[in-house]
């Protein structure tokens, strides 16, 4: 079986070589550029091998042997990407981060034409992404996490892997959820919010969607019923309130989190709850990325 020299930028904790192992592919030597230090720290807790390089900005200076890399991958902050005159805001500075990206991608291929590659990204406008499509020269694929974790997580892939078909799951919170009671009172949340369950068309079930006053209501006081999906965890908000009976409800553990992101159970248990929840938020759907890396195979 082929072996892969990988690198990955933006690596975080390394969602990309978990995927690679969760996907069977064999990784000879493994590249992370990550300038977090807890990231780095449960990356090397779970792959002590892993050569960190340091900041992107900085790749020029890095020893790495550039022809030998066979698989290329990361996914880099888009919020700075604007249109004018359809080009890409070049000052962003988060926007910019692309584009080293690109530049690396593109000196690789100078000394490896064959090498294979996938970037990351949130959905973005047509004319964004489009623009994308055409300096990577490939066209956006769209996966939807839910059919792999359950966890809706809408996102863009551009790659030169061929992407396999794959079975469409119903996978509802209650189905992955560890067998911990609801022992909080929902009486504080309910007094703020009205109690009308409702069904988005993603298949979530909240049970509060709406303050007093018909707002919607503020993200940390939703709460969401176990037989619907699981909303998209996210740096920001990771520990989802959910229930069984809209009567009690508790937190998401740290576990349950790794589940819905695909990481084996314990991957961040060297991290803090925040930390933790950051990091996944932040991360790559593992299972989801394992199904593209199994198109390596192919």
């Amino acid at each position: 079986m082929r072996e892969y020299n990988t690198l990955s930028v933006f690596d975080g904790m390394s969602g990309g070589q978990q995927s690679l192992k969760e996907a069977n592919i064999k990784v000879n030597t493994y590249y992370s550029s990550e300038i977090k230090p807890i990231s780095i720290d449960v990356t090397q807790y779970n792959f002590p091998d892993t050569i960190q390089l340091g900041n992107i900005l900085n790749w020029k200076e890095w020893s790495v042997d550039w022809s030998s890399i066979d698989l290329f991958i990361g996914g880099s902050p888009c919020q700075g990407f604007s249109i004018a005159g359809k080009k890409l805001n070049f000052e962003d500075e988060r926007s910019k981060l692309f584009f080293v990206y690109l530049d690396i991608l593109n000196h690789i291929k100078q000394l490896n034409p064959n090498v294979k590659f996938l970037l990351e990204n949130v959905k973005m406008p047509d004319e964004i992404a489009d623009k994308i499509d055409e300096l990577l020269g490939v066209q956006r694929v769209f996966l939807n996490s839910r059919n792999f974790t359950g966890m809706i997580r809408k996102r863009y892939y551009w790659t030169n892997i061929p992407i396999l078909p794959y079975e469409e799951k119903d996978i509802n919170i209650e189905d992955l959820i560890e067998d911990i009671p609801f022992d909080r009172s929902l009486d504080y949340l309910l007094s703020k919010t009205k109690y009308e369950p409702s069904m988005s068309g993603d298949g979530i079930i909240t049970i509060n969607p709406r303050d007093n006053n018909g707002k919607q209501t503020w993200q940390r006081g939703r709460v969401y019923d176990i037989k619907g999906k699981c909303p998209t965890i996210c740096a920001s908000l990771h520990d989802l309130n959910i229930t069984k009976d809209h009567n009690t409800y508790r937190k998401l553990t740290q576990t349950e989190e790794e589940t819905f992101q695909g990481f084996p159970k314990g991957y961040t248990r060297i991290a803090t709850r925040l930390q933790a929840g950051e990091m996944l938020g932040d991360g790559w759907n593992v299972k989801t990325i394992a199904h593209i890396f199994k198109g390596l195979n192919t």
